[in-house]
């Protein structure tokens, strides 16, 4: 079965229901629609920006975009991008792409027109989908990559270089292409996080795609009553994989545009969210708001609400202490995945096992892992060594890239590069990401320990621990700190603080700063490194 023919069932039992809201708050509705959108109905000025659409009419836009590709000679095997912000076209668009039998290319919206055009070529693209937003950075590259390419525009005032998607799809049939799918067929092609440079194409068939539904569905308890509120940019696994359950269940989910506490507590009242997935920040966030009383919870309609989960980085286990002083009721899961594993649940805590909060928890349904040591071999328990991952998620390959492939793929086992150790449950606890490790004077030190610590201070908002150079030790650990609003706290105090840590944990600077994140949470060490490798250079020479 393949997640289109998920689509079709759902048509089926549940064609006239709602299945997808997309909701802007920062926009009212000022111009003529073709999907029905509206305003909720509300005095206040700020009202949210919303529309709606059931499942026969999200099938229908992806029959019709099926057919226009079909129309312009795309057929099994080639490869159409999506560079959308979140709305209500874009599951629909990647939908189309798949009934196909082609490859959905999902892009980050916040590629350069650089990054653009390097992973149009490297996933050798056929199509290209893009929005509003993204025009100025096309007109710089539609010349080179138009060429022998399909450019089609998604909104209003369509340029020049490219053709309009809804002109286009509405004269197009909205009956189903016989295109016949199996699991093993080539599926999607998304890209990784591009942290350490320039992005790698990871391929998926679509068994990875059908595991992912059946793993958030069997994890999450995802049933037909429950409305999933989705945050993160769809381009990445994490957002879409845990929309599957819902896709799986033939739910409602809510697609925000926007972080704002605020904005989440309201969606999830008015729109009777019962599954929220956050980040890290987005949940610190949340907190603070209601610690300063800039939030007040009876403000909102929240006792439906049953499930929050995290995922895309490691949780901070005072965060989720915090989290249950005002959710005591909350269920609470981990989620650990990359896009190698098709996003999350390769890894996972378990609703049961909150008990367990600060580790990623066991594998997930249908999954294997193992922690392996720099030859491959299983190490102790309680040993720290690079996290393995083993099932239906795994990737293909590298797209085009066999050297890159065989450094992760090994004997069926996807190598993470993250470290990890398991306790004596069975539980596994990630320590750090393998580049991440700091080795000062021989002692191998893991920042999210130390960032964790740090966060249990109560001026903390943010934290992330780095490596810089040093003549002596090789590596010193820096700690970049972003205070709470209000909170005031100097060098010395945090010193101070960390005295609770081994000698060789503490860190030997400290910085206040902002934490640059990207749009799945993950902080952008390398920037940071970047940033204070030259501020602790200039720190050693005056210290001469």
């Amino acid at each position: 079965m393949t997640i289109t023919e998920v689509l079709e069932d759902n048509c089926r039992k549940f064609g006239e229901d709602i299945c997808l809201v997309e909701i802007n708050p920062a926009m009212k509705e000022t111009r003529r629609v073709t999907w029905r959108e509206f305003e909720l109905m509300e005095p206040n000025p700020t009202a949210h920006y919303r529309r709606e659409i059931s499942w026969n009419v999200f099938n229908e836009k992806a029959n019709r975009f099926a057919n226009l590709l079909l129309s312009r000679g795309i057929k099994k095997g080639d490869k159409v991008a999506i560079l959308l912000m979140n709305c209500l076209e874009w599951l629909p668009i990647y939908f189309g792409i798949l009934k196909t039998g082609a490859l959905a290319v999902p892009f980050n919206f916040r590629y350069s027109a650089d990054e653009i055009e390097y992973c149009v070529n490297l996933a050798e693209v056929d199509v290209f989908v893009f929005g509003p937003e993204f025009i100025g950075r096309m007109e710089d590259i539609a010349e080179k990559i138009s060429k022998n390419r399909l450019l089609f525009f998604v909104g209003e005032g369509c340029p020049t270089f490219a053709e309009d998607y809804r002109s286009l799809t509405a004269n197009c049939s909205s009956k189903s292409p016989d295109i016949k799918l199996s699991e093993s067929d080539d599926a999607a092609i998304y890209f990784s996080s591009g942290t350490t440079g320039f992005p790698k194409a990871i391929l998926h068939n679509h068994e990875s795609l059908m595991h992912a539904c059946r793993v958030e569905q069997k994890h999450h308890g995802q049933t037909k009553n429950d409305t999933f509120l989705c945050i993160p940019p769809l381009y990445h696994t994490g957002a879409k994989m845990h929309w599957f359950g819902s896709l799986l269940s033939g739910g409602k989910a809510v697609l925000l545009r926007g972080t704002k506490p605020e904005y989440i507590l309201k969606a999830v009242s008015q729109e009777h969210c019962t599954i929220v997935w956050l980040l890290v920040p987005w949940a610190q966030d949340i907190l603070d708001a209601l610690d300063n009383k800039t939030l007040k919870l009876e403000d909102y309609e929240l006792s439906q609400w049953r499930l929050m989960h995290i995922g895309a980085q490691p949780v901070p286990p005072s965060l989720i202490k915090h989290w249950h002083d005002y959710f005591p009721n909350h269920q609470y899961d981990t989620n650990y995945g990359l896009s190698e594993s098709i996003g999350p649940g390769a890894v996972h805590l378990g609703v049961e096992n909150v008990h367990k909060v600060g580790a990623i928890g066991k594998p997930g349904y249908g999954w294997s892992a193992k922690i392996a040591d720099e030859n491959g071999n299983e190490v102790k328990q309680g040993e720290v060594g690079e996290l393995c991952l083993k099932g239906p998620g795994v990737m293909t390959c590298y797209y085009n890239d066999p050297k890159s492939t065989a450094e992760v793929l090994k004997d069926g086992w996807l190598f993470t590069g993250d470290m990890a150790m398991q306790d004596e449950d069975g539980f596994y606890y990630l320590v750090d990401r393998k580049k991440d490790v700091i080795i000062s004077g021989g002692e191998n030190l893991y920042p999210v320990q130390i960032e964790d610590f740090i966060r249990t201070n109560d001026a903390v908002h943010d934290v992330a621990v780095i490596g810089l150079p040093d003549k002596r030790l090789g590596e010193i650990a820096a700690a970049i700190i972003e205070l709470k609003g209000g909170y005031i706290c100097t060098e010395e105090e945090m010193n101070d603080y960390c005295l609770a840590l081994p000698r060789y944990k503490r860190p030997r600077k400290i910085f206040f700063d902002e934490i640059p994140r990207n749009p799945t949470g993950k902080i952008e060490k390398p920037k940071l490194r970047e940033r204070y490798k030259a501020s602790n250079l200039i720190l050693e020479e005056n210290s001469r």
